[in-house]
């Protein structure tokens, strides 16, 4: 037995009403779907069966949510992503714990809560960020290893150091080590002693050419 269900969603303005009806169009929905445009709002009439309408307002609800979530922060500022969300929009894909890490490195607040990441960084920024750690990873990818690209990687972007010369880097301060038969860049240490001691080195550098500077600004 078919059924009717309307229902109407709140909208501050036009992008937030052009991003959700963009994400509805992707959902696979059982359900007829009909979205009717207003000023502030959009009128969703949805046609099936009672499951399949029930199916239907979860999938489109919890799409506003989505939208919602990456155009206006929460009270501590911070805008509530869906990882899966930023890698179609970049058309690209990076580990998690490489996102993480960069935004950590680029002083950006960040927690991941369920299956979302809470983060200051709008939304344009951080889809732009993926794709640049994306290219970098793809770079290296045949000639490292996951646990070293965690560490190459969002470097390599935060800092804009080509990622070859950090893996030349990594071998000269004893943190890596080239390996022949796997023809491979492996950490001899773990990755969190491996990033504190490679940033304890560049910052060491930025420290020293400021210094430079500056003495060469006095003389």
């Amino acid at each position: 037995m078919r059924a009717k269900k309307v229902i109407v969603i709140h909208v501050r303005d036009d992008v937030e009403k052009e991003e959700f009806m963009k994400e509805v169009q992707r959902l696979n929905l059982p359900a007829f779907v009909y979205i009717h445009g207003k000023l502030n709002s959009l009128k969703v009439n949805v046609q099936g069966t009672k499951d399949e309408i029930r199916e239907a307002l979860r999938a489109i609800r919890e799409a506003h949510k989505r939208v919602r979530g990456r155009l206006y922060p929460d009270r501590q500022g911070l805008f509530t992503y869906s990882p899966d969300d930023i890698f179609r929009e970049a058309s690209a894909n990076v580990s998690l714990p490489i996102l993480i890490r960069a935004l950590e490195l680029m002083r950006e607040r960040v927690e991941v809560k369920d299956e979302y990441i809470k983060t200051s960084m709008p939304w344009r920024e951080i889809v732009e960020l993926v794709k640049k750690l994306s290219e970098v990873v793809n770079q290296i990818a045949l000639q490292t290893t996951r646990q070293i690209r965690e560490v190459v990687a969002p470097v390599s972007v935060v800092y804009d150091i080509d990622p070859e010369e950090l893996l030349d880097l990594l071998v000269d301060l004893g943190l890596a080590e080239y390996k022949e038969d796997k023809f491979k860049y492996e950490l001899i240490k773990n990755k969190e002693q491996a990033l504190e001691e490679l940033l304890r080195h560049l910052e060491g550098e930025e420290d020293e050419d400021r210094g430079h500077k500056e003495r060469g600004e006095l003389a």
